[in-house]
């Protein structure tokens, strides 16, 4: 089977999961024997595949996967989206019409797939989730130890760890905000979306973050930060469920995650959640995670369900319902 990948123009301009998403499904997919491609403008491509899959719904999506229906191709579509709130926001009329002509949506949750067909008023049949995963370099036992990224960035004593974009969705603010009183620090790896929002959440940190910019997730660095930190945060607005602290999980750490999204279908009950719009649980949810033992219960619980070899076997499950 032929296969051809594409996304929304500028979206590895600042690359984030439903980038890093795409990329790992196409390995996975062609350690199952699939010829997966990426679409390039100057050589198309489209005549020959056997499925398009186009990731995201952003605005402007409609040119391309228009042009696919047009030509009878099957498309198959990555929503990435959990419209919750502020549907204003959003292209609704643009996104109804992508999940209009999909022949199969594939939501990163169940959850997802229901408020999907809820909202947009499409037939819950056609969506088939297709769980988010980790790399194979997060379910291996690592040659090194939190060590590592200490000497590397110089860091000492206790810390927590949150890994994602720098932006509003990802509500780093609030995060440093709640951490400006206290004695821990907060270290953030991540590419700055808004340089606004960067320079309003150093200075309500109180000099508590440490922000050491963009490593790639098969980082040795980032692996050895997962194993160094008291606890892995990602307080968002929401998730679906939040790459970073999947592979934070699949690395042994101890996580903190925001409850809107489908973070609870992934992490059940074995990590602790915040609400992201009520920064007063932040703290005691934090204080509550630090005083626990470090269990492998997590950790056994996304290398046995979420990887992406399983990912790869569910889309293309999906593939072979279209094609």
């Amino acid at each position: 089977m032929k296969a051809l990948f594409n996304t929304y123009p500028v979206a590895f301009d600042t690359p984030g999961g439903g980038e890093i998403q795409l990329l790992k499904t196409k390995s996975a997919l062609e350690e199952l024997g699939v010829e997966v491609s990426l679409f390039d403008t100057w050589h198309p491509k489209i005549r020959e595949a056997d499925v398009v899959h186009y990731f995201s719904v952003f605005g402007g999506s409609s040119v391309f996967c228009n042009f696919v229906k047009d030509r009878k191709k099957p498309l198959a579509i990555s929503s990435v989206l959990y419209p919750h709130k502020n549907l204003e926001r959003y292209p609704m009329g643009e996104i109804k019409h992508l999940l209009s002509i999909a022949d199969v949506i594939l939501p990163n949750s169940g959850h997802e797939g229901d408020l999907l067909s809820s909202v947009f008023d499409i037939p819950r049949t056609k969506f088939v989730p297709v769980y988010n995963g980790v790399d194979q370099v997060f379910l291996s036992d690592p040659a090194f130890d939190g060590s590592l990224f200490r000497k590397t960035y110089g860091i000492d004593g206790p810390f927590l760890l949150s890994v994602a974009n720098i932006e509003e969705r990802k509500n780093q603010i609030a995060l440093a905000r709640s951490m400006a009183g206290t004695d821990l620090t907060l270290v953030l790896f991540g590419n700055v979306r808004s340089q606004e929002y960067f320079d309003e959440m150093i200075r309500v940190s109180n000099g508590k973050i440490r922000y050491l910019g963009y490593l790639p997730n098969h980082s040795e660095l980032l692996r050895s930060a997962y194993l160094a930190a008291e606890a892995f945060i990602l307080p968002s607005l929401l998730e679906t469920p939040g790459l970073a602290a999947l592979e934070a999980g699949a690395m042994g750490a101890k996580v903190i995650v925001t409850s809107v999204g489908s973070t609870r279908e992934y992490f059940e009950d074995l990590a602790h959640y915040v609400d992201p719009e009520d920064e007063s649980t932040f703290l005691p949810t934090i204080h509550r995670a630090l005083s626990t033992s470090k269990s492998t219960l997590l950790r056994d619980h996304i290398r046995n369900k979420f990887t992406w070899a399983h990912a790869a076997k569910q889309t293309l499950a999906a593939y072979q319902r279209i094609v």
